[in-house]
């Protein structure tokens, strides 16, 4: 069976949508080894590292989850909107709380198998993180009241 970018898409949405800490091991089967992430916090390149920002946040967060909401694909660039859930024990009373994002992935052929080369996600790291947050939030609110004012 010959492998194609669009049966990578779908291994990785649904690599995504059921990821559980468990999985960080087997990241593998879903990037190259010498894969590109960039994220409003990190940017890293290859498989050690990406595991790495994906086990800190089994570690940092409750049980985190993506759901994926839309993806579009020509060739070996695809795009896909998602709700990232988590919780966290002191924030908002250990709350679901949702970041809505979207990311650029660029695939690439290894060895017989189309896996994710370029992992870029975009998200207002203001709007959906800090203006949660008790006391930051009120100052990056205070601060998009007078910006837009």
């Amino acid at each position: 069976m010959q492998d194609s970018p669009e049966a990578a898409l779908q291994r990785v949405v649904q690599f995504f949508e059921h990821l559980q800490a468990s999985d960080v091991a087997h990241m593998a089967s879903i990037y190259t080894h010498d894969a590109q992430f960039k994220d409003p916090f990190n940017e890293v390149q290859g498989l050690p590292a990406i595991e790495g920002i994906f086990a800190h946040m089994f570690e940092a967060l409750d049980a985190p989850r993506f759901v994926i909401t839309q993806q579009v694909q020509l060739g070996e660039q695809c795009f896909v909107t998602w709700d990232f859930l988590f919780a966290m024990p002191r924030l908002h009373n250990g709350a679901t709380q949702t970041i809505h994002g979207a990311t650029h992935f660029v695939l690439r052929e290894e060895a017989g198998a189309w896996r994710v080369a370029v992992h870029r996600d975009y998200w207002d790291a203001a709007e959906e993180l800090y203006e949660k947050l008790p006391v930051v939030g009120s100052l990056m609110r205070w601060l998009k009241k007078r910006a837009n004012s």
